[in-house]
């Protein structure tokens, strides 16, 4: 499913750089069209929410485990996840998903990690 529009309450979290520039993919996409702010690699900006996926697996792990917070802490959001590590940064949704088993039914995870977590 490409997200292409959003509802009120709705986030777009994607994978960024650290750097923040939004130039490529679904980065390019946020930056466009859902209020990610160029220079801000990870966090919530407008209706999106970067994740840094270029600086590592266990870096990328670490942002996920600070989303997986986030979005507990506020249920009144649904944050709609893309394929966050598997394009330009060069994961596998199998090395990838795992790092998602504990989000709350707020978050929409994509399709081929929803199958590897068994969802």
């Amino acid at each position: 499913m490409r997200i292409t529009r959003l509802e009120p309450g709705e986030v777009f979290v994607f994978g960024s750089n650290a750097a923040g520039l939004h130039a490529a993919g679904a980065a390019a996409l946020a930056h466009e069209r859902f209020g990610a702010v160029w220079g801000q690699g990870h966090g919530l900006h407008g209706q999106s929410y970067a994740i840094n996926s270029m600086s590592g697996l266990a870096v990328l792990q670490h942002e996920v485990t600070g989303f997986v917070s986030f979005a507990a802490e506020r249920p009144e959001l649904r944050f709609l996840v893309t394929e966050i590590g598997c394009g330009i940064a060069g994961y596998t949704p199998t090395e990838v998903a795992p790092f998602f088993a504990g989000v709350g039914a707020n978050v929409v995870l994509p399709e081929r990690f929803a199958e590897e977590l068994g969802r």
